[in-house]
């Protein structure tokens, strides 16, 4: 467009000034200049459009061979400037795409790794039952026992792939959440019923301290499941003759659920990763998986709530589960 009002200009200061000369002499002189100066702004422009198109040719071989998006020079006016900035916005979208797609690969490698590495153990052991109930001169007594510890570990691993479906879907955001009004009374009731038996054989007490009117926004049954989820870790890390207690606060703002213990505590180098999958500490249980307090964790953040944990090695742990008021 610029380039076109260059040369009409041209022209028209051409002709002006040879109407004015009128010497023909003079206006070859100034045709020829005219010429000479149209001739080299083409010139110019073609080489200004060549180096912008081998611009765009390196940028996109830059972007086929590279792991991160190069940078683009600002786009320039007109139909070339258009097209510099359409390529720069298509790369940006396929590039995320990419990472998107590499990091769902990525998730799902891991997944199928942590559950088969979660699996081999009860599958062995299960295995290993029914070689012992094949033999011949095995006693009543010992197949009831093999059956039961096999009936132990089918539960086992119905309950891992229960649970790995659940973060799972957590975590790729396809489980609805209800919203309705949940008093706490009920759910911490419904933790101490399913968990008094537990803390009652390890010889732990469960208290609860929770306000009548506290009450919370959310999906009970699933609050309710991660609640029971930091109590039972609790109870797993007391000792006979402690406590794990259950306390709330509520104010305008949120509902904060305490639930402390007088146990073993956490070490330092285990408190930033206590929440991830399959994360088992020094002083974790034989039988623990390490992926409850991950699932309960992903509840709560489904739920816009945060948890945190403050511990001291051999002083006890405290969890602080945290649920915003929803309009």
């Amino acid at each position: 467009m610029i380039r076109n009002h260059i040369e009409i200009i041209t022209v028209i200061a051409a002709a002006v000034i040879c109407l004015i000369l009128r010497e023909p002499v003079y206006i070859c002189v100034v045709l020829g200049v005219c010429i000479a100066l149209l001739l080299a702004e083409r010139a110019f422009s073609r080489m200004l459009l060549r180096k912008r198109i081998q611009k765009l040719t390196d940028y996109i071989s830059a972007v086929q061979d590279d792991l991160t998006l190069p940078d683009m020079d600002s786009a320039k006016e007109g139909e070339l400037g258009i097209l510099h900035s359409e390529i720069y916005k298509v790369v940006a979208l396929l590039r995320e795409q990419y990472s998107a797609e590499k990091k769902q690969k990525q998730y799902m490698a891991d997944m199928l790794a942590d559950i088969s590495h979660q699996l081999k153990t009860p599958l062995t052991a299960i295995q290993l039952m029914t070689e012992l109930l094949e033999a011949p001169e095995l006693s009543t007594e010992n197949r009831l026992e093999y059956a039961e510890k096999i009936d132990s570990q089918l539960s086992r691993i119905s309950w891992l792939i229960r649970s790995l479906l659940t973060l799972s879907q957590l975590e790729a955001g396809v489980l609805t959440m209800k919203k309705e009004k949940a008093l706490l009374t009920d759910i911490t009731e419904t933790v101490t019923d399913s968990l008094g038996v537990m803390a009652e054989l390890r010889g732990v007490s469960l208290e609860t301290d929770i306000p009548e009117d506290a009450a919370v926004t959310g999906d009970r049954h699933w609050l309710t499941e991660s609640v029971m989820n930091i109590v039972k870790n609790c109870i797993e890390h007391t000792a006979e003759g402690g406590w794990v207690r259950l306390r709330a606060e509520s104010n305008n703002m949120a509902t904060r659920i305490f639930i402390t213990d007088n146990g073993s505590g956490i070490d330092r180098k285990d408190l930033p990763y206590i929440f991830d999958r399959f994360y088992k500490a020094e002083n974790a249980s034989v039988q623990s998986i390490g992926i409850g307090l991950a699932l309960a964790r992903q509840i709560i953040c489904s739920h816009d709530g945060s948890v945190e944990v403050k511990s001291e090695k051999g002083r006890g742990t405290e969890f602080t589960v945290c649920l915003y008021r929803m309009g």
